[in-house]
């Protein structure tokens, strides 16, 4: 399931009702990885108050649900939680969660690790950061995806 979001959300409590609503689940899984991304006070060596994350609606969704089922065609991948928060945001604020349920870590592991790679690199989002001195800019690189090993799939 993807989501985007406009407002704060507790991700561990998603992750938590989401596993309870998916009965097939139940027995299936022995890895649940979760990954929770938030916001920081700093960037390129600047001090950052706030930032104003957009997106495209409808294609950003598309995009994303896309690279879940890519990596769920790569690993074995049961289940995946992404939700991603648009709109105004501050230091220490939730901005993402990847949740994903496997068989075993190393898939579980890979498959979070390449969707939030992807989501880094590919997903259409734009950031406008607020800077301590009220000046904004905007964010015109996301990090590249990144690959520790070959055998995450990058």
């Amino acid at each position: 399931m993807v989501k985007i979001v406009s407002s704060e959300f507790d991700p561990l409590l998603e992750v938590q009702n989401y596993q309870k609503q998916q009965q097939a689940l139940t027995g299936k899984y022995g890895a649940t990885n979760v990954f929770i991304g938030t916001m920081r006070d700093f960037n390129d060596g600047d001090k950052v108050k706030g930032m104003s994350l957009e997106h495209y609606p409808g294609m950003t969704e598309k995009q994303l649900e896309l690279v879940v089922a890519k990596a769920s065609k790569q690993w074995a991948v049961l289940d995946t939680l992404v939700i991603h928060r648009v709109g105004d945001v501050y230091p220490d604020d939730v901005l993402v969660l990847v949740a994903i349920w496997s068989v075993h870590r190393g898939d579980a592991f890979d498959a979070s690790r390449y969707i939030m790679e992807q989501l880094k690199s590919t997903v259409p989002f734009w950031k406008k950061e607020i800077l301590i001195d009220d000046n904004s800019r905007w964010v015109e690189k996301n990090t590249d995806g990144y690959c520790e090993s070959d055998e995450s799939g990058c």
